[in-house]
């Protein structure tokens, strides 16, 4: 069984997948826009350049997502975990998801990581940033 993260947007669903494609090194495989689907005829052409279906390929892994076409509603309940082996990189990472957004908690060292942080990018999807510390250093820790 595999999971994976389906996030809606507020018809900016197109320019979010390009740049988490940029931030996280991945590939939009798979793109369908309303406009180009067999529910094109039955939607009104104003939302017919909305995404109906995205997907993108990075490390292994993928996000899907679309633009919600009526009732868009902002995420809650959730985060978005990215789990970065590379210190360096998780702060990259997570510097490019807090640009333009809301940072929770800065990217900065706990117990548990060599870096963490919380943010809400700027289209509203909130995100965690973790570099986990090795495994015996937290059994040290408890």
């Amino acid at each position: 069984m595999q999971t994976a993260t389906h996030l809606h947007f507020k018809g900016n669903c197109s320019e979010a997948f390009k740049f988490y494609a940029e931030t996280f090194g991945g590939q939009i495989v798979f793109a369908l826009t309303v406009g180009a689907s067999p529910c094109a005829r039955e939607t009104p052409p104003e939302f017919h350049d909305k995404i109906l279906h995205a997907r993108l390929d990075f490390g292994g892994q993928m996000l899907l997502g679309c633009d919600a076409l009526c009732d868009y509603q902002a995420p809650r309940g959730f985060n978005v975990m990215a789990g970065v082996d590379d210190r360096a990189d998780a702060e990259r990472i997570f510097n490019a998801l807090a640009a333009d957004g809301t940072v929770t908690m800065p990217f900065q060292e706990t117990f548990w990581a060599r870096g963490f942080g919380m943010c809400t990018d700027r289209f509203g999807t909130p995100w965690m940033v973790n570099c986990a510390k090795p495994q015996d250093a937290l059994a040290v820790a408890a």
